[in-house]
């Protein structure tokens, strides 16, 4: 009988021999050393019979793990990967199909040891290159099993970690083998990201609990290195890093599921620290794919809790702030498109209470504070993304969410009725506060780039709301263009210091944009200034942010024609305080007072022009010495000090206009314009800014009367205009229209049927009258800013010339 089986045994392929020789009798001896070699000696030789070895020993794998045979088991493994690293032969395709069905079954096996022992031969031959492809070759079973072992819950903690790890390691392999072969199963599949992204993210979520235990000084580098956590931290990382450009989307999706399924958005820490990871892991140009995908989540989570959707507009604010960084590519006014949808949406359900607009059994009630800290986020991440952008960005972005603030013109129809009004008041105020956000830190040389004319005139009219609010909104944001030094918080309090050298100005030279900016809008931001003076409902914050608005544009904008117009409206405006037209609080009479000091005292010394700043001395000593409550240190306090009558006011305590004329007109400044009260010219803007309705009389008060100085007591009364006036005017015009187009027609007709000589008598007539003594010069001299003369070219199409010489 042994004769026998001698003799069968001698009848045996080689390679059967081969296999069988390298197990030892003992499974602890370990492998046969001398006889694997001869093992891979004959696979490289005869790589034909490659196949054949890897059937043959996965046959007897599978055979020692149905008897428990776990030694022979571990020897067989070891045995097909050191096969694996020495052939690189084209037949090596089947070998690697009875490779994976081994490990496979390993990996099917209820034992931990050989889950793991499976796992590391996968991730051995996931760092082969092969020279050969496969197009048959699957990973499915793979992905899913890893992805299992990534959520073990064994009761031994130190073996769940273990079998977490080899999943996380499974599936770092299984992405390395197959992300860069276009040949291999397509790995970015959502099959396949629905379950390796969350398995990772599942590990990555525990970081705080494998932080909290503390092992000891010795064991802690061995620790460190079985963290499942920090695993799949790199295994993502490595993961994002491989994904090419249509490959985004479906990696970045499962992350929001997952965290809308295990919500992960309220605590937000983890939700942002997977975003950075995310971010910081993609190539730069991919950036702007996050940010869509954020973007759309949030739109379609515009009905979940305030604190989800807060959530994810925090975790927008970080991406977006990296993505800067890098390409935000098309998305600018998209991103900013959908927070100010979300802000409105947000603004709508804090009025309604409930996401329906109306409340029934089955709505989830809304709590107000929780979309207030929503709309908060959303202003915050609106600035904080704004502040990364270049400056010709950045205007867009200025110039986008101004045209959504709702304004009350006769273009921008708003909503009626209370609830309407209550809209309209919450999206201004929250527009008006994303748009301040925006403008704060902002830079732009050129003001006429910063304040263009369609973005100055809708945010002055927002200047004339009744909403106190609103207003002081609106006084910051010009504040925060203005300042391009730095020297806004230096202005923050109303004082009369008497050197302003203390609070070291950062002050630059007048640039000609400048210039031609202040040249086309001063008149219409002076006339805003004075009107906002006027308002009842100012407070102290309304008096320093104008107090800041007057020297900061004196500062940065101001030549000697700025210089004397701000004087001009400040006079006015004492002279509005003094008069009382509009019956303004004490307060804020006292207020106007102060503000006019605190200015004038600035200007002066700016100026330095010594008797300016003698004048200006003197009325603030006397008024220290007499009228305190006329002083900025007496009013713009917690607890002011005011005079209950203000009608005997007298002229020692204010500051003369034809004095200020004077002595600034000795030292080179337009004493002539000095001399001329400032009259703001109003408009239907402001009328229709107040919310009034357009059917009630409009009675204004239009001043034409002389102010050239405070203690004149003789005033021409003003003319009323009414609503029969203005008709009268509107017919009085069209009738002036319809007597030029005749003249204008008979002069033609003249010049058809009429003699020559007729018409050679007229115009000789006409052109000898028209050019009687010395012709106009069309060069003259006017004074120029800063007191110096220069010469001023009057333009051909304001000279005068006779009728006839049109035609």
């Amino acid at each position: 009988m042994y004769g026998v089986c001698g003799c069968c045994g001698a009848l045996r392929p080689r390679y059967k021999r081969l296999v069988d020789n390298i197990f030892p009798e003992d499974p602890e001896d370990g492998l046969v050393k001398t006889n694997m070699e001869k093992l891979t000696f004959y696979a490289l030789s005869a790589p034909e019979k490659l196949d054949r070895i890897g059937a043959y020993l996965s046959e007897r794998l599978i055979r020692d793990v149905g008897r428990h045979r776990y030694g022979y088991v571990c020897i067989a493994m070891e045995a097909l990967d050191q096969l694996l690293m020495a052939c690189h032969c084209q037949s090596i395709n089947l070998f690697v199909e009875s490779f994976l069905k081994m490990v496979a079954k390993l990996l099917e096996s209820e034992k931990p040891n050989l889950q793991i022992l499976g796992t590391n031969s996968f991730v051995k031959f996931a760092n082969i290159e092969e020279d050969t492809p496969s197009y048959h070759r699957s990973y499915d079973f793979f992905v899913s099993r890893f992805s299992e072992m990534c959520h073990s819950s064994h009761d031994d903690l130190e073996i769940k970690t273990k079998i977490r790890m080899s999943g996380i390691k499974g599936l770092q392999g299984v992405v390395r083998k197959t992300v860069n072969d276009e040949l291999q199963a397509n790995i970015w599949d959502p099959q396949h990201m629905d379950k390796i992204v969350p398995s990772l993210l599942f590990n990555l979520q525990h970081v705080e609990e494998a932080e909290s235990r503390s092992p000891s000084p010795l064991q802690a580098p061995e620790k460190e290195k079985e963290n499942p956590a920090e695993l799949a931290e790199r295994c993502l990382r490595e993961l994002l890093g491989r994904a090419a450009f249509g490959n985004i989307k479906n990696a970045i999706k499962p992350v929001l599921i997952h965290l809308d399924n295990h919500s992960l958005w309220e605590p937000k820490v983890f939700a942002i620290r997977c975003f950075k990871i995310i971010m910081y892991s993609i190539q730069p140009q991919h950036s702007h794919l996050v940010i869509q995908q954020l973007l759309s989540h949030l739109d379609a989570n515009s009905r979940s809790a305030a604190t989800v959707r807060a959530g994810i507009v925090e975790v927008l604010s970080e991406a977006a702030v990296i993505a800067a960084t890098g390409s935000v590519g098309p998305t600018v006014l998209e991103m900013f498109n959908t927070l100010l949808r979300q802000l409105r949406l947000s603004i709508d359900y804090a009025l309604t209470g409930s996401y329906d607009g109306a409340v029934s059994l089955g709505t989830k009630i809304i709590k107000e504070h929780e979309e207030r800290m929503f709309q908060e986020a959303v202003i915050k991440t609106i600035g904080s993304f704004a502040s990364t952008l270049p400056t010709y960005q950045r205007s867009e972005v200025i110039l986008f969410i101004m045209s959504k603030v709702p304004l009350p013109s006769l273009h921008h129809p708003m909503e009626t009725g209370r609830t309407g009004e209550n809209r309209n008041r919450l999206t201004q105020i929250m527009l008006l506060k994303s748009l301040l956000q925006v403008s704060t830190g902002f830079q732009c040389n050129n003001m006429m780039s910063a304040l263009p004319s369609n973005f100055l005139d809708r945010l002055l009219s927002t200047a004339l709301m009744e909403d106190s609010e609103i207003r002081l909104f609106v006084l910051e944001i010009l504040i925060s263009f203005i300042d391009r030094h730095g020297n806004r918080h230096k202005f923050s309090s109303i004082s009369t210091l008497s050197d302003i050298s203390v609070l070291k100005l950062k002050v630059d030279k007048c640039s000609r944009q400048d210039t031609v900016f202040m040249k086309k809008h001063s008149q219409q931001l002076y006339r805003h200034i004075y009107l906002s003076c006027k308002e009842e409902t100012n407070i102290q914050k309304h008096y320093e942010a104008l107090y800041s608005l007057l020297a900061l544009t004196s500062i940065e904008l101001a030549n000697e024609e700025v210089v004397v117009d701000l004087i001009r409206l400040v006079l006015a405006v004492q002279d509005l305080a003094q008069v009382n037209e509009e019956n303004l609080p004490v307060y804020n009479r006292c207020a106007l007072y102060a503000l006019g000091a605190a200015y004038l005292n600035l200007i002066s010394q700016l100026t330095t022009v010594p008797a300016f700043c003698q004048h200006i001395h003197e009325v603030i000593e006397t008024r220290k010495k007499e009228a305190p409550y006329m002083l900025p240190e007496d009013v713009f306090v917690e607890r002011p000090r005011l005079s209950q009558n203000l009608d005997g006011v007298v002229v020692e305590f204010l500051f003369r206009q034809s004095k200020i004329s004077e002595v600034l007109g000795g030292s080179g400044y337009n004493s002539d314009r000095l001399g001329l009260p400032y009259i703001p010219q109003l408009t239907d803007e402001d009328r229709l800014s107040k919310r009034k309705s357009i059917g009630e009389t409009i009675s204004l008060q239009v001043e034409v009367e002389s102010r050239n100085s405070p203690e004149k007591e003789e005033r021409v009364p003003a003319e009323e205009i009414t609503y029969e006036t203005l008709k009268k005017a509107i017919v009085d015009s069209v009738a002036v229209e319809e007597q030029e187009r005749e003249r204008r027609r008979q002069v033609v007709e003249k010049f058809q049927k009429a003699p020559f000589e007729e018409i050679a008598a007229h115009c000789g007539a006409r052109v000898s009258e028209a050019w009687q003594g010395p012709p106009p010069s069309p060069s003259g001299t006017i004074t120029a800013a800063y007191g110096q003369p220069q010469n001023h070219s009057i333009p051909v199409y304001e000279m005068k010339f006779p009728d006839l010489c049109v035609y």
